[in-house]
């Protein structure tokens, strides 16, 4: 609805004449009356009377809609929540962890919303807004939060005594001037122009296009980057598979890295910490990761240690925080449409702290359901 220009001049004229007597929030609180009163159209037409923005309009409307209202000859504030002492309670009903853990609570899963949680206090008698729902829960404590993952489940009681000894390991080889390295099998990533989490800095208004679904590419598949991390040299290899990842594939990776960088730096050595976590291509159960170390172990020379972190205690391993998060941050954002891309992008990756990464791409085939037999194992049982 168009406001005439007659209505704009008045209200001009009303607001020249009252505007002087009145403080900044009162002005606010009137032009939002008359706004109300003028219905469509009227918070543009306040606005260019009274030479305001139209955001100082709203905010005297949300001043409105929380009830809140001027104390006796001041220009303070009486809280909505003191003229409504049942307010309170009737909100934190609302978010309290026991009432939101109720299946059947309609609010379970919206809570994150004020404008919801105002609405049930509204149906109930109370006059309140969104923005009030929001201060009060402040008040009150209540933050939006995100899940913590802190729950590991139950600690087995030698779970100190175990990183001791791991610790002790790290630190005789490393003394001795012995390599000490942590591996993994990073998160598998789609091989095309398919949705990579994070933002990075490009024109507005001009996103990169992505596929609205993530199938794989039966062309270019998925890239399974197996990284190995030298605590002490704070250097990275990435062997990135295109296959699967099975023992052989990471045994492999370790014996590229050592050709390709290890053998060098530890021109001297002759043992090799790794330490890994309990499960996956490189789990303490499978039976082919201890083969392929021991054909690794006579290939190089090196008498080789495996020291596995407990179960449940992946995320201390040093890879995960010194290496893998670091690339991840790195391609933050960046679709991965080519094995080329995501070898730039690993070798790419420092920090301040002097990461140097490097990365490699392993096209070889590595078959699963490869079983390894008792008289193949013999002394590597």
């Amino acid at each position: 609805m168009r406001i005439p220009d007659e209505t704009r001049d008045q209200l001009a004229v009303k607001f020249a004449v009252l505007f002087p007597h009145l403080d900044e929030r009162q002005r606010r609180l009137l032009m939002a009356a008359e706004a109300q009163g003028l219905g469509h159209g009227g918070v543009r037409a306040v606005a260019r009377a009274a030479g305001m923005s139209e955001t100082t309009v709203r905010k005297g409307m949300s001043d409105l809609e929380t009830g809140e209202s001027l104390a006796d000859g001041c220009g303070g504030r009486t809280r909505v929540a003191d003229l409504d002492p049942g307010l309170r309670s009737a909100l934190l009903q609302l978010v309290e962890p026991d009432e939101r853990g109720d299946p059947m609570s309609p609010l379970r899963w919206t809570t994150k919303s004020t404008r919801t949680l105002a609405a049930a206090p509204t149906r109930q008698g109370h006059r309140i807004g969104a923005d009030t729902v929001a201060g009060l829960l402040r008040q009150e404590g209540f933050r939006l939060q995100d899940n913590a993952k802190t729950l590991e489940g139950s600690q087995h009681a030698d779970r100190d005594a175990q990183f001791r000894y791991l610790n002790e390991q790290a630190r005789d080889h490393r003394d001795a001037g012995q390599p000490v390295i942590s591996v993994d099998t990073k998160k598998k990533e789609l091989v095309g122009d398919f949705h990579n989490s994070g933002r990075f800095w490009r024109p507005t208004g001009d996103p990169v296009p992505v596929r609205v679904h993530d199938f794989a590419d039966p062309q270019l598949g998925k890239a399974i980057p197996y990284g190995i991390y030298d605590l002490v040299a704070n250097t990275g290899w990435v062997n990135v598979g295109t296959d699967h990842d099975t023992a052989a594939f990471a045994v492999e990776s370790i014996r590229r890295w050592w050709h390709g960088q290890g053998g060098d730096a530890y021109s001297h050595a002759s043992r090799l910490l790794i330490t890994a976590d309990a499960g996956g291509s490189n789990g303490y159960r499978t039976r082919a990761w201890k083969l392929h170390l021991a054909r690794l172990a006579t290939e190089t020379g090196l008498t080789i240690t495996v020291c596995h972190l407990p179960p449940g205690t992946s995320k201390w391993n040093k890879i995960e925080h010194r290496l893998f998060s670091h690339i991840t941050m790195n391609w933050r954002g960046r679709p991965l449409t080519s094995h080329e891309v995501i070898l730039e992008s690993i070798a790419a990756t420092t920090t301040r702290t002097g990461l140097r990464v490097k990365a490699g791409l392993d096209s070889n085939t590595y078959p699963t359901g490869m079983g390894v037999g008792d008289a193949e194992m013999g002394p590597c049982r």
